[in-house]
């Protein structure tokens, strides 16, 4: 049973603000049905979704040491809801972490440069935590699952983890990064059925997009496929770069492979408000451009403005 109301600075990430604005607006709605607090990080810059790292490792190290030195001055663990922000921001942390006790000039050089933009130093008190990983460690199953209002029973999820969540950092405490089970937990939670399928843990094809469409829109096909062959109603990820690839993309995947699939795409947050009783409107499952009448009518909620 929870004691004390749970705090976290939240890192929204760019695509959810921008291209899914649906998926920051669900997050901040299924954090405030639970009772935990938010504070955004609106100085926060973009993680660089692995990107800065070809140019400099020292780049990628500078910007994200920033957010989480953000995080530390409020004394509060940075929480992310994306994989991919998640796994860079993590990664960072680990590094610069390991670095305090085997290469301390580093971190004094990462420092010099965010004292030279007037920005806070990185101390390294703090964690990175993704949202799923806050709800069943810091909130926990029990707590969901009594505020659920709305069984999920019936609904076949699949969830999509992205790989950045599970294999960016060397530790990954909370999950097995191979064998994962802390969605589908959540899935059990709510009342939803669990689907598994071999793409589950795979690369929704996102960071090849830019300059292999083909490939990135083959692989995103495949794991969809696949889903729904296993029998899934929907795939749910806790990635927005995944949701773009699998959701924004899916028509013109659809071209590519040459099968129809129609296969709604929901971010973890909608999922689990759904469940604890947010409206569909307020979630912006509208907003999806793979629609998502067919879960709303398989929980009856489609007298519900969608």
């Amino acid at each position: 049973m929870l004691t004390h109301t749970l705090r976290y600075a939240y890192f929204p990430g760019c695509v959810a603000q921008g291209a899914c604005r649906e998926l920051h607006q669900s997050t901040v709605a299924l954090t405030q049905a639970l009772g935990i607090e938010l504070v955004e990080l609106k100085k926060a810059a973009c993680c660089g979704s692995g990107t800065f790292k070809e140019d400099s490792q020292m780049l990628e190290d500078t910007v994200n040491a920033r957010n989480i030195a953000l995080a530390e001055e409020l004394n509060l663990p940075l929480l992310t809801h994306c994989s991919t922000c998640q796994g860079v921001i993590g990664h960072v942390d680990e590094h610069l972490k390991e670095c305090q006790k085997t290469n301390p000039a580093y971190v004094e050089q990462v420092n010099s440069l965010l004292q030279k933009e007037s920005c806070v130093p990185y101390r390294g008190t703090t964690e990175v935590k993704h949202l799923l990983y806050a709800l069943v460690t810091d909130y926990s199953l029990e707590e969901i699952q009594k505020r659920v209002s709305r069984q999920l029973t019936g609904l076949k999820c699949a969830a999509f983890y992205g790989c950045y969540l599970l294999r960016a950092q060397k530790s990954m405490p909370y999950d097995d990064p191979f064998q994962p089970e802390a969605m589908e937990n959540v899935f059990r939670a709510v009342g939803a059925e669990p689907i598994y399928y071999r793409g589950r843990t795979q690369c929704c094809g996102w960071p090849l997009s830019s300059y292999a469409t083909t490939q990135s829109f083959k692989m995103a096909g495949m794991h969809i496929q696949e889903a729904i062959d296993a029998g899934a109603d929907c795939i749910v990820t806790p990635c927005p770069l995944c949701h773009l690839n699998l959701d924004s993309r899916q028509k013109e995947v659809e071209k590519v492979i040459g099968r129809e699939l129609g296969l709604p795409i929901l971010h973890l947050p909608q999922l689990i408000a759904l469940a604890v009783g947010v409206s569909p409107k307020t979630l912006g499952l509208e907003r999806h451009l793979v629609s998502t009448k067919p879960v709303l009518e398989k929980l009856g909620l489609t007298k519900l403005r969608v």
